[in-house]
């Protein structure tokens, strides 16, 4: 009879027991861009929705044409970018705090980054981040850009019915 084989131990990435795995341990990557969207698209629904019903006056982003050039800017080339910048300041924050408020701190700045082209977007967005962020923190001890990458990945995967959207529904 074979004996039980425990799964090898995921780094210690200071993230909370409560997270769901996939956000926390490094093992999946298909299970964290999927857990990542869940736990993102649909909140991000829900506060855009109380952003537009409680401060209908906001202002919202203008994102420009809708073009497949468009698409790629909001699916492919933000994400990366993004996840490159949010990366380089995650790891400068821990170097100076702990995981936890590092994530905190970044999903912050994002909220106000995004907040300086329309308040209402930032109200939501930074949200989003809470998550990328926490992505790029738990995936850093497999490398620098596997970790960017799966963030991006992430990214990419929460903004792709909205480019879509975007692009198709002009």
């Amino acid at each position: 009879m074979d004996a039980a084989v425990a799964p090898e131990p995921a780094a210690d990435t200071g993230l909370p027991s409560w997270l769901p795995w996939p956000l926390r341990q490094p093992r999946s990557v298909l299970a964290t861009v999927g857990t990542a969207w869940v736990l993102t698209f649909f909140p991000a629904l829900a506060l855009g929705w109380l952003v537009n019903h409680f401060l209908p006056a906001v202002a919202q982003p203008q994102l420009g044409d809708h073009s497949w050039p468009m698409f790629f800017m909001l699916d492919g080339f933000a994400p990366l970018v993004e996840s490159l910048i949010m990366a380089g300041v995650l790891s400068l924050l821990l170097r100076l705090v702990p995981p936890v408020p590092a994530i905190l701190l970044s999903s912050l700045g994002w909220g106000v980054a995004h907040s300086l082209e329309a308040l209402g977007w930032g109200l939501v967005i930074w949200w989003p981040f809470l998550i990328f962020s926490t992505l790029y923190v738990a995936w850093r001890p497999r490398g620098f850009w596997v970790a960017v990458l799966v963030a991006a990945a992430a990214h990419a995967a929460h903004n792709l019915i909205p480019s879509l959207l975007y692009v198709l529904y002009r």
